[in-house]
């Protein structure tokens, strides 16, 4: 049973940082490209970031050079430091991977972020 547990959510300041990890279990963790997304309310749920099975990491525009997306293969964690956070950020994010033809999603956290 795949299961992906996110934590590290919060309410910051404008301007802080968070980092945000999301424990897995039930799969390869290390032969699996893995993913945040985030939804901020009353808005479809949206893509970061993504990092690879060799480490190579991919970002949205919105959050490119705030946000780093790495892997801990030993501990098949998953962590997004955030810096800089924007009230824009606020939101609920999840950790995502792609999996025997099927989606997994963690359960999310939420980041609130206030000006």
């Amino acid at each position: 049973q795949v299961q992906l547990v996110e934590s590290g959510g919060g309410l910051v300041q404008a301007g802080g940082s968070l980092r945000l990890s999301c424990a897995a279990s039930g799969i390869a963790f290390s032969m699996h490209t893995m993913n945040w997304y985030r939804q901020a309310p009353g808005k479809q749920r949206e893509w970061v970031a993504s990092i690879t099975t060799e480490g190579n990491t991919n970002y949205a525009d919105s959050v490119k050079a705030r946000f780093t997306i790495s892997r801990g293969n030993a501990k098949s964690t998953l962590y997004l430091e955030i810096n800089s956070l924007k009230p824009e950020d606020t939101a609920v994010y999840y950790c995502h991977c792609f999996s025997g033809q099927y989606d997994y999603w963690g359960q999310g956290t939420q980041v609130t972020v206030s000006s």
